[in-house]
């Protein structure tokens, strides 16, 4: 479900109109999260690790309206729940794209997510059988504990999906910390709302 925004009265109406004229629009940051508390918990439970930190991720973008708008055909729409889309690593050194639907139970959410990993682990093709616009784009790099990151874009498609990386976890006095690369379109979110997405990730890794 998605609600249609008024742009008129939008208080972001300025905004919206200003960097939608960008050929590049997306700003992006690298933040260091600490995942020491995260790990704990998915080794205590027997969880994968990496489902797990996707799983609080999903959950802390799905509580911030800035995540949940999309731009489609010109007009601003918020969506009441978004999913991931991330790139799942086969053997054969290849990725493929997978659609892993939000869901408000970790127990849902695991179900649905190791499902939809084993089949494109399996298969052979790069795209999602499920393509919808709410979506934030997620990868992974395990092997880079990098401190910054660019992707690769198509300027001509109006692409205004979030997008999120994670990088390689390295254990520093202690404490785990893992690199988390968070781009946005600056139409629909500013810096602001990326501190509080890091903010609010931070305390879901900590409970």
């Amino acid at each position: 479900m998605k609600t249609r925004i008024d742009i008129n009265t939008w208080n972001r109406k300025e905004h919206y109109a200003f960097f939608c004229q960008f050929t590049d629009p997306f700003w992006g940051v690298t933040i260091m999260v600490d995942v020491t508390r995260a790990y704990e918990i998915a080794k205590l439970r027997k969880i994968p690790f990496s489902l797990w930190y996707l799983y609080l991720s999903m959950k802390a973008a799905n509580m911030m309206p800035s995540f949940r708008y999309r731009i489609e055909d010109d007009e601003v729409f918020l969506y009441d729940a978004i999913h991931a889309g991330p790139t799942i690593a086969r053997a054969d050194g290849t990725f493929g794209f997978a659609f892993i639907r939000y869901q408000n139970t970790w127990e849902a959410f695991y179900t649905d997510a190791t499902t939809e990993v084993e089949r494109v682990k399996k298969g052979s093709g790069l795209w999602a059988e499920v393509n919808e616009p709410n979506i934030i784009h997620v990868s992974t790099v395990t092997k880079l504990h990098f401190t910054s990151l660019r992707h690769a874009r198509h300027f001509e498609l109006k692409d205004c999906c979030p997008k999120i990386t994670f990088g390689q976890v390295k254990e520093t006095d202690g404490k785990r910390l893992m690199p988390v690369s968070l781009h946005m379109h600056h139409a629909l979110a500013d810096g602001a709302d990326g501190g509080n997405f890091f903010e609010l990730y931070q305390q879901l890794l900590n409970t």
